[in-house]
């Protein structure tokens, strides 16, 4: 092997480290192999492990494997993620992302240099305490602005309080024996009276639902009550969490908004009654305490939090809205395989492969009857609504499993009747580009789910594989079926640690019940899934420089044709769908084509998931059919400008899109009508422009974030 030195950065700018432990490099080899293709895997746990990029471990790479100090070194200098100086023992990430810089990432970041005392030109300060870097976007745009301190997640953070996080962190971490509580434990499968949904998205978690949710599990246990306090995906109403819903047997349900992990033990009593004579006597003297000491401030906070089902600013969120990408959105534990199942999971995945519903303790799973996608606040469970106490309980299944599986060729033409057009932006008719893939000759094709979501303003896909990663799983396998794909890969941003760890937990559970590998869901047809991390660059959105990414190479655009569907990941026709494109697949097979295609427009069908984020009051996370105007998104379901100003202008499609001024907000939200005004739909982010934004700011915003890219 070439043993030339590799240098990337002068070496005089480099502070002298200590010396490098090479036995990890040797370690991060033997896992991912000695191939080209695995250098940026590699490097990601090279530099998870040392902070940057040293230059002895990237010699030893180049002596131990097949990959040249030239493709190392080039790699290594293209991604973003990649640091080839040390740095110091923290890293502050702040959100550069759209919605971040008009609401004042750049100031933010000038506050935490002074606090630092970082020197001009550098990004570290004295102390090599805190290393400073930019991040195109962390995908917690109503957040905004954001900053990320390790794994930690401030959000709204403004020039003032950006002194504060700091001292908040390096509290957190004193005070932390080094055991972090997980969220991300298996679902809780206790007998129970009720549930406690409490939202963990990362929105969610950054505004200290995962405390919460901790504080009330603990509270429960405390109270002896046989209660579920479970982890559920994405609310929606990022604007208004942590969103805590309580749900039980013939009662209505009891919605909270901006609890607090104090009142925890405060809501678990008002709901629930302990078990056990001391567990009554201490619950009755506690709140005799409580009257003694006149402490009913916490009993009025709780009181604060509650959220109207009927209030006008949630139904007019909600009231719009029709969800299939996000169907079930707040009610499932994103990795509880038996409850996806019990709402319609894998029965459209079992349909195309011709097989009967999968089965669950020796026996099938029942399931609700199908019904029409309808309205988001009509899908909160309510008082009318029974509340199941055992998984898959309920009537009997929807779908008629002696019906005779769905051939590759009948399940394009359900694609294609249907409408579906690729919600990555370009908005290609999907069972085209199925067919196109499924015509070429071989037997080697792959399919790849583009989780990149580069455009700085959206976090859609974040979302749906933070919570509905088994729809996604269950959209790929169907769209690998189609083909006849036997590998297929997802390749996730890695500044969505979440949803890479939550895609990684489902694989896992899919595999350990034999529904994974070499029989998909138990038949004869082989699937094999693996995750591929991006390593920071939004140019590899796009697909020819995401193949080259997952081979090994700079993500580098090529000249089209040929398109991947001929000539793909290792030469080979390569499927590629967006996270949203792939999560409408399995709804549309359980309920045809002609459902989906009855929503939407002439031209543009289905509905279409965004983020609304920036200079609005409500943002969040909305799914609204095709032709809704930017109006009523804007001005009705988020709820106009932020308090005292006025709407100006919303910028949708990215870098590649546009600004909209309020005086086009009447056009639909189609590709037709958006491309008609010179802006393109994108993948779904939509930022929010009032009257104090200055557009050249923000025109010198996007230049110069197309430049660096």
């Amino acid at each position: 092997m070439n043993t030339a030195s590799i240098s990337i950065a002068p070496a005089a700018a480099a502070p002298q480290s200590a010396t490098i432990d090479l036995a990890a490099v040797d370690q991060a080899i033997a896992r991912f192999g000695r191939k080209s293709n695995a250098v940026i895997p590699i490097l990601q746990t090279l530099q998870e492990l040392y902070g940057y990029l040293p230059e002895e471990a990237l010699v030893r790479v180049c002596h131990q494997t097949e990959i040249t100090p030239a493709a190392l070194s080039g790699v290594a200098s293209f991604y973003d993620m990649f640091r080839h100086r040390p740095v110091g023992k923290y890293i502050v990430r702040v959100c550069r992302g759209t919605a971040c810089h008009v609401t004042g990432a750049e100031r933010v970041e000038d506050a935490l240099r002074r606090e630092l005392r970082v020197p001009d030109g550098d990004d570290t300060d004295p102390a090599r305490q805190f290393t400073i870097e930019q991040v195109a976007c962390l995908g917690c745009c109503t957040l905004a602005p954001v900053v990320r301190i390790e794994h930690t997640t401030f959000g709204h953070v403004t020039a003032e309080k950006a002194p504060g996080i700091l001292r908040q962190f390096l509290a957190h971490v004193a005070e932390s024996d080094g055991s972090e509580q997980s969220t991300e434990a298996p679902p809780d499968q206790q007998s129970r009276i009720a549930e406690i949904h409490v939202g963990l998205g990362s929105c969610c978690v950054a505004k200290g639902s995962d405390r919460l949710f901790h504080e009330l599990r603990k509270s429960a246990r405390d109270l002896g009550v046989p209660v579920v306090v479970k982890r559920v995906g994405c609310v929606g109403m990022c604007h208004r969490t942590p969103l805590v819903q309580i749900a039980s047997a013939g009662r209505p349900v009891a919605l909270y908004a901006g609890l607090n992990p104090a009142l925890a033990a405060d809501l678990v009593r008002r709901h629930f009654k302990p078990r056990g004579l001391l567990r009554n006597l201490s619950r009755t003297c506690a709140g005799a305490l409580d009257l003694l000491l006149a402490d009913q401030e916490r009993s009025s906070h709780v009181d604060a939090c509650t959220v109207d089902r009927t209030d006008q600013n949630v139904s007019a969120f909600l009231g719009r809205q029709v969800h299939i990408a996000t169907e079930h959105f707040g009610r499932l534990d994103p990795l509880d395989l038996d409850e996806y199942m019990s709402h319609h999971g894998f029965a459209a995945l079992a349909r195309c492969l011709g097989k009967p519903t999968p089965v669950r303790n020796g026996r099938a799973i029942a399931l609700r009857p199908a019904r029409p996608a309808r309205a988001a606040s009509e899908s909160l469970p309510d008082s009318t609504e029974p509340f199941d106490t055992a998984r898959g309980s309920g009537p009997a299944a929807e779908l008629n499993h002696r019906e005779a599986g769905l051939t590759p060729e009948q399940i394009i033409d359900a694609i294609a009747q249907s409408g579906l057009r690729g919600r990555g932006g370009a908005g290609f008719p999907t069972g085209q580009k199925w067919r196109i893939v499924r015509d070429q000759p071989g037997d080697a094709k792959y399919v790849i789910c583009n989780g990149d979501e580069g455009d700085p303003g959206a976090f859609m896909d974040r979302m749906i594989l933070e919570s509905f990663p088994y729809r996604v799983i269950e959209g790929m396998a169907i769209a690998a079926v189609a083909v006849g794909a036997h590998e297929a890969v997802f390749y996730i941003r890695r500044e969505y640690p979440l949803a890479v760890k939550r895609v990684r937990a489902a694989l896992a559970q899919l595999e350990s019940r034999g529904w994974l590998g070499e029989r998909l869901l138990d038949t004869d047809y082989p699937l094999h899934l693996t995750i591929m991390e991006g390593a920071g660059a939004f140019v590899c959105g796009e697909e020819t420089a995401l193949i080259a990414s997952i081979e090994g190479r700079r993500g580098m655009p090529r000249l089209r044709p040929p398109f991947p569907a001929v000539t793909g990941l290792h030469g080979r026709p390569t499927l590629i769908n967006n996270v949203e494109t792939l999560a409408l697949v399995p709804w549309i097979i359980r309920h045809g084509p002609e459902a989906f295609s009855a929503i939407g427009t002439a031209t543009s069908k289905g509905t279409k998931v965004f983020a609304l984020a920036g200079r609005v009051r409500r943002g969040g996370l909305i799914e609204v059919p095709m032709g809704t105007t930017i109006r009523e998104v804007v001005e009705e379901i988020g709820g106009g400008a932020t308090e005292g100003r006025r709407f100006k202008a919303v910028q949708i499609g990215g870098p590649s899109g546009g600004c909209v001024p309020s005086s086009l907000a009447h056009t639909p939200i189609d590709y037709e009508s958006l491309q008609r005004i010179g802006a393109i739909m994108g993948s779904g982010g939509l930022v929010v422009l009032d009257d104090s934004t200055c557009m050249v700011d923000i025109a010198r915003y996007f230049l110069r974030f197309t430049q660096d890219q």
